[in-house]
């Protein structure tokens, strides 16, 4: 009974500090104005993993996956390092920008009234190289579909197979026959990111050739997001969309040839949660095909369920797997480029708790993994010390990243980058932790859409640099 009193009082006071330091480091937790910082407490931390965690805590989740703990003490050991992590990742980030004269509430209130700028003055060569590059990812996922030999979202609605949709997404991953970086770079990372940028451009400079490259990489990113019948990617690919328009502040109308201005409002945020839910709602009746209204209405079951247990239950289960049914794994799920140098093979912490829980869907083939929040995977590396280290690490690299963005050019290649870090971050932090540490499909993309601007920058002064030398010669 004391429990049910104390979690309650200590969540709250938890939850109440949270709020404070995220506000501080992220200017705002308005809805209407939503940032990297806010979407990381909201999504990641407080939807995700702090409102399952009380319930858990206080064992009134009743949860498929929490019912499979061996040591019941897991579920206060699991509530207090989440608590950590609500204050002290916050905590960590208003340091340092207190370090670096951050004002988050200035600087991020000024960045939204800049108007966008264009990067470079060779916008036709620009255009050219970027046009390019857009035909490479279109291309890949034209290659993505021919050479996936049953692509889920076709077999389902042609309804050419038996087999489940669950079972149609491994079978998709597993038997995929061609280039898997391909596939993940140029296809599914790099689409809809390319449609950004080219929707910042088309709305500055208002060419229908930046209009008509837009709409041709917004299809090309709608059918990778959906292909597969994965139900979180399309979502997020929206959501950066309509962060992007936040951002940029106004739209262009091809059609009309006029401007609209663009700002959140209570009431278009109702209206995009109710058309959200619907289609949610859809997906899970044609995709999982759930048909009982009780499991939406659950809170232990159904899209609710999903959202406040399936992402925080897979942590509980890992300090009930680790070190007391498997040895701390010390470093074996850090990136594979820096374990080859010690001749070490690559493991998934959330692939071996899926084992260890669920043998009966591993023996079954229709296993994936427990991503969780990033701490268990710190956790079942180093234990409580990989917590606190992982905490700092990540807390430090999210708010420099998200200072930096905002004393950047407003330009569409870092504006783009800003959306697509803000959407993907937060999801990162609820998949695990060596992500944050190497991250090849970041660093590709960085690396190709500042290159882009570094080689233009460079070209652009090599030629001048040549005129005013001919120039020179001549006179």
């Amino acid at each position: 009974m004391l429990d049910l009193i104390l979690y309650p009082i200590l969540w709250l006071l938890i939850l109440v500090g949270s709020v404070y330091f995220f506000k501080r480091t992220g200017g705002t937790l308005s809805l209407l104005k939503p940032n990297l910082n806010s979407i990381i407490f909201y999504y990641s931390f407080l939807i995700s993993s702090y409102i399952g965690t009380l319930l858990i805590a206080m064992g009134i989740d009743d949860y498929y996956m929490i019912n499979r703990l061996v040591f019941p003490e897991n579920r206060a050991i699991g509530f207090y390092a989440i608590s950590f992590v609500m204050l002290f990742f916050p905590l960590v980030a208003f340091l340092l920008s207190k370090l670096v004269g951050f004002d988050a509430s200035r600087e991020f209130n000024d960045y939204l009234k800049k108007d966008i700028e264009l990067p470079v003055a060779k916008k036709n060569e620009f255009f050219l190289l970027f046009a390019f590059i857009s035909f490479i990812s279109l291309a890949a996922v034209a290659y993505t579909f021919l050479k996936t030999a049953h692509v889920p979202i076709l077999e389902l609605v042609l309804r050419r197979t038996t087999l489940t949709p669950g079972e149609l997404r491994i079978e998709a991953e597993r038997n995929f026959g061609g280039n898997v970086l391909v596939r993940n770079l140029f296809a599914i990372a790099l689409t809809p990111i390319l449609s950004l940028v080219a929707y910042a451009f088309a709305v500055k400079t208002r060419e229908l050739k930046w209009h008509l490259l837009f709409l041709a990489l917004f299809v090309g990113a709608i059918l990778i997001n959906v292909y597969d019948l994965a139900k979180s990617p399309i979502f997020f690919y929206l959501i950066m969309f309509l962060l992007l328009k936040l951002y940029i502040g106004k739209s262009f109308n091809f059609l009309t040839f006029r401007e609209n201005f663009i700002r959140f409002s209570l009431n278009k945020m109702a209206i995009w949660g109710v058309a959200g839910l619907a289609v949610l709602i859809m997906m899970y009746i044609v995709v999982q095909g759930v048909t009982n209204i009780g499991e939406y209405l659950s809170y232990k079951s159904g899209p609710v369920g999903r959202v406040i247990f399936a992402q925080i239950a897979p942590t509980f289960l890992h300090f009930d797997t680790f070190p007391s049914a498997i040895p701390f794994l010390n470093g074996r799920t850090l990136p594979s480029t820096v374990l080859q140098l010690f001749d070490l093979d690559q493991v998934r912490s959330a692939r071996l708790v899926m084992a260890r829980v669920f043998p009966e869907n591993i023996e079954n083939g229709t296993a994936g993994v427990l991503n969780t929040l990033y701490i268990a995977e710190a956790y079942a590396n180093f234990g409580y010390l990989g917590i606190i280290v992982g905490t700092i690490y990540i807390a430090v690299l999210v708010q420099a990243m998200y200072i930096s963005f905002l004393r950047l050019p407003k330009n569409p290649i870092y504006l783009s980058l800003f959306v697509y870090f803000s959407i993907n971050i937060p999801r990162t932090l609820v998949g695990g932790f060596t992500d944050f540490l190497f991250n090849p499909i970041w660093l590709m993309i960085t690396g190709l859409l500042v290159g882009i601007l570094v080689f233009i920058r460079i070209r652009t002064d090599f030629l001048e640099f040549r005129k005013k030398r001919s120039s020179r010669i001549g006179t």
